[in-house]
């Protein structure tokens, strides 16, 4: 019963590309393949950017020691 709910829903899932909506179902083993390459990329891309926003926080932080250890020398 389960097994056939969720192959219903996956029949039904669909992705909108350039405004265009296509259903998985009806994409080319080829096509599936290659929306897989991507959301893998997006979520290299999405890790990358909080890599990102982390060694700019860490950034910050090394700048403001620098201005408060030349604070103290002047």
């Amino acid at each position: 019963m389960l097994e056939n709910s969720l192959e219903t829903a996956a029949a039904s899932l669909s992705i909108n590309i350039d405004g265009e909506e296509y259903k998985l179902s009806d994409l080319s083993d080829a096509a599936r393949s290659q929306l897989t390459n991507m959301q893998a990329v997006d979520r290299q891309i999405a890790d990358i950017q909080q890599q990102l926003a982390i060694m700019q926080t860490a950034r910050n932080a090394y700048a403001t020691a620098l201005k408060g250890e030349i604070a103290e020398k002047h």
